[in-house]
């Protein structure tokens, strides 16, 4: 089989070796509320890995809409505490950002680091790392890193990556897929990743969804001329109906979907801090947005939590939203 992409670099080739020389155990970790491509890279990676006998421990809890993807006893709660002589790897994160990685408390690790993502704000610092933010998804290096670790390509592993580059690509919709990523998806296809279930799978919703959805519509608002469409979820809208916060992750997908938006807000609001989530078009960045409000991301899609009551964020990012449209109407 040949390589997938050109991600296949001399970063990724040393994180090959660095696992392959590590004979503890190994921790993989990703970022704080798993999306498919978080998912998919680490249970490509630990499949991986468990197949060349290593011992692996992936701590990570999985929202509901993607646990038909995960086997039993694959995945483990939150590590308390770390295995003597383990050696981390993050994934589809900066490892330097603590409060994003989830699954555990990476301040108080001593040991050795890997890290391959492809966010553009990843500052660069691990025992070995490949960063590429030209490639749409996490998913695509790691596919790679496993070509390159020389693991038999099987169906599981293959779907697992499938799931993660379907997810950051949009079903392969955004201006970010490149000819790599057809390729990789041809690669995986070929070698038994079940897209049709994937598919089916990612398309179905519990009936609380669409009770939720109903009092979401109810806070939406077009701000800037219909330019930014916004909606926002509290506890109570929650208990009304019976709906959970992981119910809330496609939201901000739907609402960029309104004719003429050029960016999309959904409002996670928590009483005393909101968690924002922001995808955009249009040569809006929705990442500049969020990185002017503490958080990161990609251009397309992006997010931010602020330690404040909705009614003081929103002040903040109305705030971020007009610098960044005036950037865009000025680059016209």
């Amino acid at each position: 089989m040949t390589t997938l992409s050109s991600a296949a670099h001399g970063d990724l080739r040393q994180v090959a070796a660095v696992l392959l020389a590590h004979q503890g155990p190994i921790v993989v970790l990703s970022h704080e509320n798993p999306d498919g491509d978080a998912l998919g890279s680490v249970l490509g990676l630990t499949r991986a890995l468990r197949q060349l006998g290593r011992e692996v421990i992936a701590p990570m809890h999985v929202p509901r809409y993607l646990t038909f993807m995960t086997e039993p006893g694959e995945l483990s709660p939150r590590l308390d505490d770390w295995p003597e002589g383990a050696l981390v790897a993050v994934l589809d994160v900066d490892n330097n950002d603590p409060s994003r990685v989830a699954g555990a408390d990476l301040t108080t690790f001593t040991g050795p680091v890997v890290n391959v993502d492809h966010h553009g704000t990843n500052r660069r610092q691990a025992t070995a790392l490949a960063v590429d933010p030209s490639q749409p998804a996490a998913a695509i290096m790691v596919a790679d890193l496993v070509q390159l670790l020389g693991v038999r390509w099987t169906e599981q592993i293959a779907t697992a990556l499938m799931l993660g580059l379907i997810t950051d690509t949009g079903s392969f919709r955004f201006d970010s897929v490149t000819p790599d990523a057809f390729r990789a998806a041809a690669t995986l296809r070929e070698a038994g990743a079940r897209l049709g279930w994937i598919s089916d799978h990612l398309s179905q919703n519990p009936h609380t969804y669409y009770h939720l959805l109903r009092e979401v519509l109810g806070t939406l608002q077009f701000l800037h001329g219909g330019r930014v469409v916004l909606a926002r979820v509290d506890e109570a809208m929650l208990d009304r109906s019976g709906a959970s916060w992981e119910d809330v992750e496609n939201y901000v997908g739907m609402l960029r979907n309104a004719e003429g938006a050029q960016l999309a807000v959904m409002v996670k609001d928590y009483g005393d801090r909101v968690k924002l989530s922001l995808r955009s078009r249009g040569g809006v960045s929705a990442q500049n947005i969020a990185v002017s409000l503490g958080g990161g991301g990609h251009v397309p899609a992006a997010g931010a939590s602020l330690q404040e009551p909705f009614a003081e964020a929103f002040g903040r990012l109305e705030a971020a939203i007009t610098a960044e449209l005036a950037r865009v109407d000025a680059a016209q």
